[in-house]
């Protein structure tokens, strides 16, 4: 409700309306700038053999284009560290890999996107597949592989966005990576908050992701997202994936309960 009356106070007003309007197009012009140069600069590092910072580099950009500031809160984890998060939006992508270089496990629907889909491939996006049941044990070995990469993997257990008010039931079927756990691998999970804004940064509904793109990138307000990197914890201490799984939602939703991110809709 708060986010259709903020979109049709907008609408109402001609001036908010031409002004987000010329805020979309000069963050779609910065883009694709920054892509280019990204891209560039990443196909140099290659030649030169050397590990490429430019796709992290490029996820952050793509957030600060988009008008979105980040903080973190809380002692993170650089190393032997594997991330659970909340879910809102497609910016928690560059959101959290922006701040912590971390790569994703994603729907393989995702793979096949123009652009966005090959952008997940350089970050060494790990996909995997909600309908096929009978794959889950090779995505689980693809995952514990990269989980002893130099990059940390983030999954979001809620398996789907959402506005942000509540947290939806956690998919326990890939904490079954850590059951055993790799050694002295930690869980650290981690509260992604967007403030009063968070509703009207989320993707939730029939919305579609272009709809939701030029929406977001006409938002005229300056926003923060705040990624609370919670109390880390040993699965090991865990009899399965299911209570690492609840383990994490515990945590997460005392974080989401302790501050009042939603109340105050803009």
């Amino acid at each position: 409700m708060a986010l259709q009356s903020a979109a049709t106070i907008e609408r109402r007003n001609p001036l908010a309306f031409i002004f987000g309007q010329l805020m979309l197009l000069s963050r779609l012009i910065l883009m694709v700038a920054s892509l280019i140069v990204g891209l560039l600069l990443h196909n140099i590092w290659r030649l030169l053999r050397q590990p490429s910072p430019w796709p992290r580099l490029f996820l952050l950009s793509i957030s600060w284009t988009a008008g979105i500031a980040t903080a973190s809160r809380g002692r993170r984890l650089r190393s032997n560290v594997f991330y659970a998060a909340n879910h809102h939006s497609w910016l928690d992508i560059p959101v959290m890999s922006g701040v912590t270089g971390c790569t994703f496990v994603a729907n393989d629907g995702i793979e096949k996107w123009p652009l966005i889909g090959w952008l997940c491939k350089i970050n060494n996006t790990i996909f995997v597949s909600r309908e096929n049941r009978l794959s889950v044990g090779g995505q689980v070995d693809e995952l514990r592989e990269a989980m002893g990469g130099a990059q940390p993997v983030t999954i979001f257990p809620e398996g789907t966005t959402h506005d942000g008010s509540g947290l939806l039931p956690f998919k326990p079927s890939l904490f079954a990576a850590l059951v055993p756990p790799p050694t002295a691998m930690l869980v650290q999970p981690v509260f992604l908050t967007y403030g009063p804004h968070t509703r009207r940064m989320s993707w939730v509904g029939e919305e579609g992701i272009i709809d939701n793109f030029l929406r977001v990138m006409s938002y005229i307000m300056p926003v923060t997202a705040t990624l609370h990197f919670l109390e880390p914890f040993d699965p090991a201490h865990y009899a399965d994936r299911k209570a690492i799984a609840a383990e994490v939602r515990h945590r997460i939703s005392e974080a989401m309960q302790a501050g009042d991110h939603y109340r105050r809709e803009i």
